[in-house]
């Protein structure tokens, strides 16, 4: 097979789900302000979930919101700021028992940004030494599939339901018995917008040549920015597979709209509630991420986030009676403290 000869900058012009995010919303401010206006609040989602910090929109810790969990639902985990030592670090691993291989990433998220699976102790004391902000150590969920549930309920309701479910699928080479990785890597579109990453990565694992039929995963977490496909599953939603999924919700104190990132060891195990762990719980800033299908267009997306707002303008309202609207000058601080924070991952 020969190689793709598509830039990058081609192949994101062609496929509108690697536009940029204010490219993809462009048409969906205007209606945007028009929640905005009806609401009298600039930031009405901030009551969307009373609970989470600024309702889930941005800024929100993992940490808190994993505490508001029951235990059995995610992953061990453990909370150290920018500046701890690394020996303190790896000494209270030790004390709680945690077990490689590990996953670190930011307490406060941004789309995947500095997420890792670390290995062993040299991995952990790298990532541990170079991160400029709070971050979270957890034990590495070995469940092969992951998904993303959209989750609401009206607070005025008992009963909660499911909006959209997206399969993802893991970057994952198979070999051909000749090809290196990197070649591999060449012959897939979605792949050669990772290749940049995938180089500082582990460069020297992008010239091994893997036997015909072996498979490797070389981002084992479900991030769209990071090379993951997503596929549209709604048509999964039943009325046991609402159940399980309302009562697992139902145990997060104020948390009524949002997406849970799952992994899982099967659709009939998560079906029934078991051999899951909720890897992400997102809140008033979720995004129905199905739309990312490759398959759906631009209008179905537009579509599906206008009737997600309606969702979240709805749940707000009902929720003001307990909890206010944030008032302009704490919504302008959050969208500076984000912009700050963006800036300090990316440094």
């Amino acid at each position: 097979m020969k190689k793709l000869t598509q830039s990058p900058f081609v192949i994101r012009l062609s496929h509108w789900e690697y536009w940029p995010f204010h490219v993809v919303y462009a048409l969906i401010y205007p209606y945007w302000f028009w929640l905005c206006l009806k609401a009298r609040s600039l930031f009405f989602f901030s009551a969307a979930n009373p609970s989470l910090e600024n309702g889930g929109f941005l800024m929100e810790s993992k940490k808190s919101i994993y505490d508001l969990i029951p235990k059995q639902y995610y992953p061990k985990t453990a909370l150290f700021g920018a500046d701890t030592a690394i020996e303190k670090v790896w000494a209270q691993l030790k004390e709680e028992e945690f077990n490689f291989p590990l996953v670190g990433k930011p307490d406060i998220g941004m789309r995947g940004m500095a997420v890792k699976k670390l290995n062993n102790r040299e991995e952990l004391y790298q990532y541990a030494s170079t991160s400029k902000v709070a971050f979270l150590i957890q034990e590495f969920i070995p469940h092969e599939m992951e998904a993303g549930i959209f989750y609401y309920r009206l607070p005025n309701e008992n009963k909660g339901h499911i909006s959209g479910i997206v399969s993802k699928e893991f970057l994952t080479v198979e070999g051909d018995g000749y090809s290196t990785i990197l070649e591999l890597l060449q012959k897939d579109k979605r792949y050669i917008l990772q290749i940049d990453d995938l180089k500082k990565g582990f460069p020297e694992h992008l010239d091994t040549t893997l036997p015909e039929g072996t498979r490797r995963v070389l981002v084992p977490y479900g991030n769209h920015c990071r090379g993951a496909k997503f596929i549209d599953a709604s048509q999964l939603i039943d009325e046991q597979f609402t159940e399980t999924i309302d009562n697992v919700c139902k145990h997060v104190h104020g948390f009524y709209y949002g997406r849970m990132d799952i992994r899982f060891h099967s659709w009939e195990d998560l079906r029934e509630g078991k051999n899951f762990s909720i890897v992400e719980l997102n809140g008033a800033g979720s995004e129905p991420t199905h739309i990312y299908d490759p398959k759906h267009s631009i209008f179905f997306a537009w579509k599906e986030i206008i009737r997600h707002l309606n969702i979240l303008y709805k749940i707000s309202k009902q929720n003001r009676s307990r909890t206010p609207f944030m008032n302009f000058k704490s919504g302008i601080k959050m969208f500076r403290d984000n912009a700050a924070y963006l800036k300090l991952l990316n440094g």
